[in-house]
């Protein structure tokens, strides 16, 4: 039987087979993850992956539902596994923002669902490392998010060279749209179609664009200006005194598909151009009086940053590391008149910290040394006798004899 199309095994290293996904990767790009979002003072959260369907249309529409894993669930509630995190955000928010001191600065790394084509780099699921401000409406609030999602890839070994962060604005496009359209319900189909213009033909965007009363002419004009609005030129000269300009470039091509999107929006890409967009976001100002039903009006911003696209990249820069030993200490058991006495020193390795294995029946020693090699375990330990341990480096082969009570303290020796 095999799993779902779209869905992952995550194995541990070493891999079956090159195309396999692996556990120790997904776990290291978590722990960047979280390192960095903690340095800058983020909180994680987390909330359930099924949630009311309603929670999903009343900020996307009915259209959403044909993207959603969606049921009816045995007590007659429609329901849905979240294809994203920020509607489950602002709920949580909208219910206790009074609970929690301004500006709120959380993350979270959900695994998300989607029943969509798949294509490089998107899948029917995936992980996604959010990271959300609400409660501050001021334009350092989003430079503090771009930092970040900088900081986030420059963890990972990622520079300048690698990526670039493409800075755009939904009120300069808002304006630019109302000075030419008078029917503002087409402010969205207007943001779709430009949000496409660099993966439809020309002259689709073209036939579309006129369709709303514009040309693909002066949309290009605009987009080519680049000039920075006021908030944007604050998030910039914001990051450049952190040293962080080199990362940023503002690209009105970027619009964020989402209707949600109130102000600054941003993507980071790689320099190469050959992965989908590593992440995104941006200010959604109205989605938590939106969810809360008018209750609760808090301006909010936020990205996300997926692992499969993320993984790709790193492979090809080679920038996954290594993944580390499978224990710290591999215990031999050759006499198996020693087997309790080791299984005593076992758990006293273990209570001391350090990962350990150990035969579980009896085995000869060549298969014993084997499994020890397969976990890369730097150390063996054999008793020698109740009372004195015979401690193997499989590094530098250095070998010593010591008594029981001080195991620990030579394993953690330099």
């Amino acid at each position: 039987m095999d799993r779902l199309p779209g869905f992952r095994d995550f194995y541990p290293e070493p891999l079956p087979h090159p195309d396999a996904w692996s556990a120790d990767a997904r776990q290291y790009i978590f722990s960047r993850w979280r390192d960095v979002a903690r340095r800058y003072g983020f909180r994680e959260y987390d909330g359930p992956p099924l949630e009311p369907l309603e929670l999903f249309t009343a900020k996307s529409g009915d259209e959403i539902v044909a993207q959603l894993y969606n049921f009816v669930d045995k007590g007659d509630r429609a329901v849905a596994l979240r294809p994203e995190m920020t509607p489950t955000l602002a709920r949580m928010v909208a219910a206790h923002e009074r609970a929690y001191k301004k500006p709120i600065k959380w993350f979270a790394i959900p695994q998300l669902f989607r029943y969509e084509r798949q294509q490089k780099g998107r899948l029917r699921e995936h992980f996604q490392f959010n990271a959300d401000i609400l409660g501050e409406s001021d334009p350092a609030a989003d430079a503090e998010l771009i930092a970040l999602l900088i900081d986030t890839l420059r963890a990972f070994g990622l520079t300048a060279e690698d990526f670039v962060v493409r800075l755009s604005s939904r009120n300069a496009w808002q304006e630019f749209f109302s000075a030419r359209c008078r029917d503002h319900t087409r402010a969205y189909e207007f943001f779709q179609v430009v949000d496409k213009l660099e993966r439809v033909p020309p002259a689709e965007s073209e036939r579309r664009l006129t369709a709303l009363g514009f040309s693909l002419d002066e949309v290009n004009r605009f987009i080519t200006s680049a000039q920075p609005t006021a908030e944007l030129q604050a998030i910039l000269d914001n990051l450049a005194v952190r040293g962080l300009c080199e990362f940023v470039q503002v690209d009105y091509h970027v619009v964020r598909g989402l209707a949600y999107y109130t102000g600054p929006v941003f993507e980071a890409f790689d320099r190469r151009g050959e992965f989908r967009a590593i992440a995104g976001g941006g200010r959604y100002d109205n989605l938590v009086k939106l969810i809360s039903g008018g209750k609760v009006d808090l301006p909010a911003l936020g990205f996300g940053m997926g692992d499969v696209v993320l993984l790709e990249l790193l492979k090809a820069r080679n920038l996954l590391p290594v993944p580390g030993p499978g224990v710290d200490v591999f215990v031999l058991i050759e006499d198996e008149a020693l087997r309790l006495p080791s299984l005593q020193l076992v758990q006293t390795l273990r209570t001391a910290g350090f990962a350990v294995d150990f035969p579980l029946t009896p085995a000869k020693s060549d298969k014993q040394f084997k499994r020890a090699q397969e976990l890369r375990a730097p150390w063996t330990a054999r008793l020698e006798s109740p009372t004195h341990v015979r401690l193997r480096n499989l590094v530098n082969r250095r070998e010593m004899t010591v008594p029981v009570g001080e195991a620990v303290a030579h394993l953690r020796a330099p």
